[in-house]
């Protein structure tokens, strides 16, 4: 298998950064491209529960949303994947699971390291679920191989 770009989604929680060793391991054996990508909530799903929000507020808060997920993208960056030459980051809002499938087309990835839970697992023990919803719909629909990291048994 040829590994030219590695797409490692994170949503910046705890469970999703104990991916980074296994992202900058894969990245130096195939000497290939990392594409760190964020995929901010899907706003109105959220804003929905207490009302429709106006442009205003939705701008406002994805605007916070932004600054503070591409300053932890950056420190991630630093302190995880400083091995990794060649390292690109993007962030989008939307499903998540939609918004990765995607990107594994538009950047044409050849692998997926992801984690089995993210933020929604926070606090689980192994106990928990088997895979986290957005593992398990990549895993699922993804056209190329998925690398899964239990994050609840490291």
């Amino acid at each position: 298998m040829e590994v030219r770009t590695i797409l490692w989604p994170t949503d910046l929680s705890k469970n999703s950064i104990q991916a980074a060793k296994h992202v900058s391991s894969l990245a130096g054996k195939y000497q290939a491209k990392v594409i760190v990508l964020y995929v901010g909530v899907d706003l109105l799903s959220y804003f929905r529960a207490y009302g429709d929000p106006s442009e205003e507020q939705l701008k406002h808060f994805r605007d916070w949303e932004v600054k503070h997920a591409k300053k932890q993208l950056e420190t991630v960056c630093e302190k995880e994947l400083k091995a990794c030459p060649n390292l690109e980051t993007r962030l989008v809002q939307g499903d998540a699971a939609t918004e990765i499938l995607k990107m594994v087309k538009d950047e044409k990835a050849d692998l997926v390291v992801l984690t089995t839970h993210g933020r929604g697992a926070e606090g689980l023990d192994q106990k928990g679920a088997e895979f986290g919803s957005v593992a398990r719909k990549v895993m699922a629909n993804s056209p190329v191989p998925v690398h899964l990291i239990n994050p609840l048994n490291m």
